[in-house]
């Protein structure tokens, strides 16, 4: 299908922006990659917490509420005392995790041009 114009292509609810919206929050990815090759798709909130270098628990908390809001995983409570909390990519999250694993070996791949770039004054590099 093609759309008339350059306008409707770009328009606020088109596929690249959609796409761009759901990582928007940087912590999205990697936890997804996360999930998929560390955990193989399934891990509780501290696992993840301490698989993820530099991740605030309030922040990991804030972006497991908006994946699972989104759909890209479910959470379940297990009834234990403390309740232990699981994270499951869903479906919908394993096809969201080939694109980000492609883009992850882009930069391994690239780890030169990566370094070429100049570092924006909130980057941590």
């Amino acid at each position: 299908m093609r759309i008339g114009s350059a306008e409707e292509e770009w328009r606020e609810d088109c596929a690249p922006r959609r796409t761009l919206e759901l990582f928007a929050t940087k912590w999205t990815s990697m936890v997804l990659h996360t999930l998929h090759v560390r955990h193989a798709g399934v891990a509780r909130t501290g696992v993840l917490l301490r698989s993820l270098p530099g991740i605030s628990k309030k922040m990991l908390t804030q972006t497991l509420r908006e994946m699972a809001e989104s759909g890209l995983i479910t959470r379940h409570v297990h009834g234990t005392i403390p309740p232990a909390v699981e994270y499951a990519l869903t479906p919908l999250g394993r096809r969201f995790v080939e694109p980000v694993e492609l883009l992850y070996a882009w930069g391994r791949d690239n780890a030169d041009a990566l370094d070429q770039l100049r570092p924006r004054p909130t980057s941590r590099r």
